[in-house]
């Protein structure tokens, strides 16, 4: 293979690559919280529920019940309470297109 085919390919990979990267959603602030408790793979075997495809109503209404003390918690209450309701939403809203 010449010189020229694989520098080629090299440009080629690397441009498929930072697409596909740049593809990728970013994760929202506030949202590094959830990911050591919460599991993004379903490949994880753990007791904590998954938030990874779930309806982002339903992050959203359990966050401010975590949030208000309407659901009582252990550390959910504490986490709920630092994060604004934008970034409740954007947490709830990146989770539901995990999957």
């Amino acid at each position: 293979m010449s010189a020229a085919r694989i520098l080629a390919a090299v440009a080629f990979a690397v441009a498929c690559a930072a697409a596909a990267l740049s593809a990728a959603p970013e994760l929202p602030p506030g949202a590094s919280s959830c990911t050591g408790c919460h599991a993004a793979s379903a490949k994880v075997d753990t007791a904590v529920p998954r938030l990874a495809g779930r309806k982002a109503a339903d992050i959203v209404s359990q966050m401010q019940a975590f949030k208000t003390g309407e659901k009582p918690s252990t550390v959910m209450g504490r986490i709920a309470k630092g994060l604004t309701d934008a970034e409740i939403e954007a947490i709830a809203a990146w989770y539901t297109q995990q999957r």
